[in-house]
């Protein structure tokens, strides 16, 4: 579904590549999770896969990403948005409308959906989100976590093919982010969608990303099942990663990696006994 091979990019202005001779293979209906220390370039990983890259942000641009065949260099960006949804780190950034209906409302009548299944599509988005009581609401008047709610509906409702999303629950508080990755793990699991998230909330992101890319400088150092890279929890600190707890008890004592809390107490209650 996603293939990048040997992307390198610096943005206009900017001495030092954001990245640097990136390969990556994303296969179609893939749960990918980017983590790194702040500034290795995730955010740039993820405009590249969209497209944002290099049609609003120039620069020296080298090597190839493909969506679905798509060339992101060759291909329209407005094309490119109708098989790839993105939420972004700024959602302010994305918002367009006054009112929450007609937030939704702008991307469906754009993308020019039939009229007749418009109010599904709303329907199921904000449902899918919690924020159907705020339907009716003015923007202005949300919180930041809700914004984020409304801009992660407003994609949603297209129903892309595949997911980009930069920190989407930096926002929202655990009850709320465990629900926004919930969701994605049915969209992942029953609808077919290709997600890519890059997020800072490790140990809610490893419970549910099937693979981990670990970004490093620019570059990609590690990258493969979720319970393989965290394996090797040293050198994941060694680069800043803050490693899950239940990853570091795991293999503290020396048994298989652990991804959440109700495994690491499985663990140790079989240890005990």
């Amino acid at each position: 579904m996603i293939e990048i091979q040997e992307l390198t990019f610096t943005y206009k202005g900017e001495k030092s590549p954001a990245l640097q001779n990136i390969t990556l293979s994303v296969p179609d209906g893939a749960f990918l999770g980017v983590i790194g220390p702040a500034g290795t370039g995730k955010t740039t990983l993820g405009r590249a896969v969209s497209g944002i890259i290099p049609h609003h942000f120039p620069g020296d641009y080298y090597g190839r990403v493909t969506v679905n065949g798509l060339d992101t260099v060759d291909t329209p960006l407005t094309d490119l948005s109708r098989l790839v949804g993105t939420v972004f780190q700024d959602v302010e950034s994305q918002i367009v409308s006054s009112v929450v209906e007609d937030e939704l409302l702008y991307g469906l009548e754009n993308f020019g959906v039939p009229h007749e299944e418009i109010p599904s599509r709303m329907a199921f988005a904000l449902q899918k989100v919690g924020i159907e009581a705020l339907r009716d609401r003015s923007i202005s008047s949300l919180s930041g976590g809700q914004r984020q709610k409304v801009a992660i509906a407003s994609i949603i409702a297209l129903r892309p093919r595949v997911l980009v999303l930069d920190e989407p629950t930096g926002e929202l508080d655990p009850q709320s982010s465990r629900q926004i990755f919930s969701l994605l793990k049915t969209l992942n699991e029953e609808y077919g969608v290709t997600v890519l998230v890059i997020e800072q909330k490790i140990m809610l992101l490893c419970e549910f990303a099937k693979q981990l890319a670990v970004m490093d400088q620019g570059r990609i150092v590690r990258q493969g099942e979720t319970r393989q890279v965290l394996a090797d929890t040293d050198a994941l600190e060694a680069l800043g990663v803050n490693c899950p707890r239940v990853a570091k008890l795991s293999r503290l004592l020396d048994q298989p990696v652990c991804v959440n809390l109700e495994e690491a107490e499985g663990l140790v209650r079989r240890l005990i006994s």
